[in-house]
């Protein structure tokens, strides 16, 4: 963390870095990870004197709510049915509860 970081950036670097360890990351990939996205969220917020471009426009980590990146990551691109059903829940989509996974595709055009 860099010198003069707020209590809550430190407790969000800790938050990702604990996560990205829960899902299998190595400690060094999760500290540097954790490291890149709190230094975003400073330089978006004004917290630090210098930003790039990429880093104050366009959407943050934590406007993007955990949406997966178009990298290669591997694994299956298909969305769960619960996360389509919670994107659902964040766009008030009526009737989501009784909705099938291919439905809720549908509600939100997937």
């Amino acid at each position: 963390m860099p010198r003069g970081s707020s209590a809550k950036r430190k407790r969000q670097y800790e938050h990702i870095k604990e996560s990205g360890e829960k899902r299998g990351m190595s400690e060094s990939r999760a500290k540097e990870m954790a490291s890149r996205t709190v230094n975003k969220e400073r330089a978006r917020s004004g917290e630090s004197k210098t930003g790039s471009r990429s880093s104050t426009q366009g959407k943050s980590a934590s406007q993007r709510g955990g949406q997966k990146s178009s990298g290669g990551g591997g694994g299956s691109s298909e969305r769960t049915k619960d996360e389509l059903y919670q994107e659902a829940k964040k766009r008030g989509i009526d009737g989501r509860s009784t909705m099938t996974k291919q439905q809720l595709k549908n509600a939100l055009g997937h």
